[in-house]
């Protein structure tokens, strides 16, 4: 939780209280459901709070965004983005439901209320357009751009948001290692941040936030 406050502070007490009770929330479902690896539990503040969060270090969400979160797994980069961002709201999609019950239940837990679930493969999601797509190392980058360009409503292009931070377009994932092939396969020509010019922690080394305006 301190790694979180080193590097974002302007958190209101609820916040605050959301962001504290993730830790014991997902150690006790993490024992029933195992959504995150058993080794990195007592590092879910820096591996998965703090890795969601390095989204919101560089984009903003204005109020009254949708955003969708695909493969969200046990609710990242979700989670602590909805916690983030309160009058944004964030449809988290999987298709593992056992998952998703982890997700219903720390929501529940910390009272968030700006977060919905649906268990489903991405590509059956119909009648349903969101102004950001965002997602976490679940699949190559040319698969999450033909799966979430159909969900993407039509935006103005990305521009100044708040505190120079830009506003929050197209696709967002979290990705790590080489890119060069991946990317090179997309055919698309993505905006690529390194977490580590972010968080200076030995774990965002390698670590990406790749973004893919729409």
């Amino acid at each position: 939780m301190e790694l979180v406050l080193k590097y974002f502070s302007d958190f209101t007490p609820q916040q605050l209280q959301q962001l504290e009770g993730l830790g014991e929330l997902y150690k006790e479902w993490n024992e029933k459901i195992n959504v995150i690896s058993r080794k990195n539990i007592e590092s879910l503040y820096e591996q998965h709070v703090l890795h969601s969060l390095s989204i919101a270090a560089v984009f903003d969400f204005p109020k009254g965004y949708e955003v969708v979160d695909l493969g969200t797994g046990g609710g990242f980069p979700g989670i602590p983005l909805a916690i983030f961002f309160p009058e944004v709201q964030f449809h988290l999609v999987d298709s593992i439901n056992k998952k998703l019950k982890v997700v219903e239940a720390v929501a529940e837990g910390i009272g968030l209320k700006n977060v919905t679930v649906q268990h489903t493969r991405v590509e059956e999601i119909k009648n349903r357009k969101f102004d950001c797509v965002v997602s976490r190392a679940v699949a190559p980058l040319r698969d999450l751009w033909q799966w979430g360009k159909p969900l993407m409503k039509k935006n103005k292009a990305a521009v100044a948001g708040e505190n120079d931070s830009i506003r929050a377009s197209g696709l967002i994932c979290l990705k790590g290692g080489d890119l060069a092939q991946e990317v090179h396969e997309s055919g698309l020509r993505p905006h690529i941040v390194p977490i580590d010019d972010i968080f200076e922690e030995e774990f965002f080394k390698e670590k990406f936030i790749v973004n893919v305006p729409h």
